[in-house]
């Protein structure tokens, strides 16, 4: 099958985001910078495209120009081990950004992310159709998930 490569269009702050997104994530790199040239459309000398990629996986930053610009329709999930991951990547891509409901925030960039527990899977396909329910209730009012939280919530009676 082949790669399947997502490509985030920004203004102007391609490069700087990349730089951004791989300080936060472990085992990445940006790979390669493109920069315009005399044909445009933009500023000659001025970043294209950032290559990198966040723990294995492929990326494509563009600066396209303010035509587009990002919404929740499209947003990148982090399943996180435990709260202390949820924690940090919270607290890294929150910050400057905003944060929202049920584990979803948008960074500095205006990108849309779900920081969710690995386990969060698990609660929401128990059996016990009352847990899992409690567990989602619990969801709901919650900006940043906490874990313990959302088991104490499922395990009620």
């Amino acid at each position: 099958m082949p790669r399947i490569t997502p490509n985030l269009w920004f203004d102007t702050q391609g490069r700087e985001a990349a730089e951004f997104y791989v300080s936060v994530f472990p085992n990445s790199k940006i790979r390669n910078v493109s920069y315009y040239g005399e044909e445009g459309p933009g500023k000659a000398g001025t970043v294209l495209t950032v290559d990198f990629v966040l723990d294995g996986q492929d990326y494509l930053a563009i600066n396209g120009g303010p035509q587009f610009t990002f919404d929740e329709a499209v947003s990148f999930a982090i399943d996180c081990a435990d709260q202390a991951e949820i924690d940090y990547y919270w607290e890294k891509l929150s910050e400057g950004g905003e944060e929202g409901p049920c584990g979803w925030l948008k960074d500095r960039y205006g990108l849309s992310w779900q920081v969710v527990p690995a386990a969060m899977a698990e609660l929401m396909a128990d059996p016990d159709q009352s847990r899992a329910q409690r567990a989602m209730k619990a969801m709901f009012g919650m900006k940043k998930l906490d874990i313990a939280a959302l088991r104490a919530a499922a395990d009620e009676a």
